[in-house]
């Protein structure tokens, strides 16, 4: 299946990575593929060194991109990366695909829409499918089967509170 999970809440990668966490748990092979997320030390990095069937491979810099004028850098990372989930899907080796934040490469115009609808309607019926991160474009509900919309309620950051190590990266 394919599954979406969208929205301004927090939480969208996290919920992939519990589906991860059960996936591996069950004896499947997961690989999350992060666009636009590079060289920090989020925890999963260092949990999925534990878990021989998660891989986590990061296409991006430290830095936030710009979206209203990406550099040449951040189109050639998710570019790198978005051919990377195109070699996974193909191939046999891998059951869950995550693709992290590839809503927002396409809301800044690093990845073109029908390039992942196109992706989205390549996909084996054995493997699952999962596309994470906020502006979720309207055009991929026709293709999934689950979309969770994280709606953000009340959030702690708008009270002045910075992320903390193990929760929020």
């Amino acid at each position: 299946m394919i599954q979406i999970y969208t929205g301004n809440g927090k939480g969208k990668t996290t919920a992939a990575l519990g589906l991860a966490l059960r996936a591996v748990g069950h004896g499947l092979k997961v690989i999350m593929i992060q666009f636009m997320k590079g060289k920090i030390n989020y925890g999963e990095l260092e949990a999925a060194k534990y878990l021989p069937n998660l891989v986590i491979e990061q296409y991006g810099r430290p830095d936030f991109v710009n979206p209203e004028n990406p550099s040449e850098e951040d189109i050639r990372l998710a570019r790198q990366a978005f051919t990377r989930a195109k070699e996974v899907m193909r191939k046999k080796g891998f059951d869950i695909v995550i693709l992290d934040e590839i809503n927002v490469a396409v809301a800044f115009g690093l990845i073109g829409v029908q390039e992942v609808i196109d992706l989205m309607k390549s996909k084996h019926r054995k493997k699952e499918l999962v596309l994470t991160g906020r502006y979720m474009p309207e055009e991929f509900v026709e293709y999934a089967d689950l979309i969770s919309d994280i709606k953000e309620v009340k959030h702690h950051f708008s009270d002045g509170a910075s992320a903390r190590k193990g929760i929020e990266y």
